[in-house]
């Protein structure tokens, strides 16, 4: 059952309602974690370290923390990361998002995240059976970095599997989510 509801803005939103949740849950295709899923905010500069060290780090650009699901592919990723080249979240001159992170010569920090595609919707503990497993989620989480750079953006990546610490500067802060499914 699909519901619309506004946002504060009055900009109509769809979700689908889950009696068996007793809740609502942001549609996704499939459903609720069933989709690669990116997060993009906005930096002014950001950096993952492991065990200490830096892994990577960016000046100007997007920090994307992403999750991979089960269904997922080389298509979806390759359409995820496309959008995240291309999405026109960074101002022009007269302050207006329509410049791309391509556009204004930026880079992206890519974190790979399977909390993201968590299911909260019963009892208090997240579940992860959405999230795709270990192997197939870092070929993807590779593809995905490698459709970055092959679009000429720079790219720094964090360690896949590794208890990272995230350090940003937000940019506004301006935060996007894009989603997609092996069938949408």
């Amino acid at each position: 059952m699909t519901q619309l509801f506004s946002d504060t803005r009055g900009k109509r939103i769809s979700y689908r309602g889950r009696r068996e949740a007793g809740g609502l849950e942001w549609w996704c295709g499939g459903g609720l974690g069933e989709c690669m899923r990116a997060v993009l905010q906005r930096v002014l500069s950001s950096r993952v370290e492991v065990a200490g060290q830096i892994a990577g780090q960016i000046d100007h650009g997007w920090l994307v923390l992403l999750g991979i699901a089960k269904g997922d592919t080389r298509e979806v990723a390759q359409y995820v990361a496309d959008r995240c080249v291309k999405l026109r979240g960074f101002s022009d001159d007269q302050g207006k998002m329509n410049l791309s992170v391509q556009d204004v010569l930026g880079s992206m920090l890519i974190v790979s995240q399977f909390t993201l595609v968590a299911d909260c919707t019963r009892g208090r503990r997240p579940g992860f059976d959405s999230a795709a497993p270990p192997a197939l989620a870092n070929e993807l989480y590779e593809f995905f970095c490698e459709c970055v750079r092959s679009a000429g953006v720079s790219t720094a990546q964090g360690v896949f599997q590794a208890d990272m610490q995230v350090t940003l500067t937000n940019d506004g802060p301006v935060t996007f989510i894009i989603d997609k499914t092996a069938s949408s």
